[in-house]
Parts: C-alpha cells; structure tokens; sequence
C-alpha cells in the first residue's frame, strides 16, 4: 500500500491521459469514416475503460473492482463480436443487392 501512496500523483496523471484517449476514440467512433474504423475505436474505448476501473481499484484499494474489470472485460468481448456480426450481415446485403442489380440491367440490355 505504501508503494501505491508513492505512485498516487503518477497514477493520476495516467488516470487523466486515458481520460484524453478515451475522447479521442470517441471522437473516431462518431467520426470514423468507415465501419471497421468505427469498430476499432469502440474496442479501444472498452480497454481503455477496463485500464481505468484497475488503476482505480488500485487506488482506492478495492479489490472488487477488478472482478467489476474482467466483467467488463466479458461484456466489451461480446459486444464487439455483435456489432461485428451485425456488420458483416450489412455487408453481405449491400453486396447481394448490388450484385442482383447487376444481373437486372444484363437483362435488360
């Protein structure tokens, strides 16, 4: 404990860096001009949350929020895989639709 009283000021400082970079992929999820761009910065802020609750219990000295951490951790994995998922099937009917135009102005010509 008397190492992490020490380090407090520096913990601080990092607490308030991974404040900055988690606007930062905000910004880039908003922004982002692609979906996987999108997708990335989204995992990025789910680990970059899971770095501040450790650094937090840390602090605080509260083990229980390293077990709310690897729940976290669970949940940011599976919304992840999801929006993926949801992403491909997108893809998949974009290009099945465009595909199925193709072959219609074929006919016509």
């Amino acid at each position: 404990m008397e190492l992490v009283q020490q380090y407090s000021g520096i913990f601080h400082i990092i607490l308030v860096i991974l404040a900055l970079l988690t606007i930062c992929c905000l910004i880039r999820a908003v922004m982002g001009p692609t979906i996987a761009d999108r997708l990335v910065a989204v995992n990025m802020m789910g680990t970059i949350v899971m770095v501040i609750i450790a650094v937090l219990g840390l602090l605080m000295d509260e083990d229980y929020l390293v077990d709310i951490c690897l729940i976290y951790a669970m949940i940011s994995f599976l919304a992840v895989v999801v929006l993926t998922k949801v992403y491909t099937g997108v893809y998949k009917e974009h290009r099945e639709r465009l595909e199925k135009k193709c072959r219609e102005e074929e006919k016509e010509e």
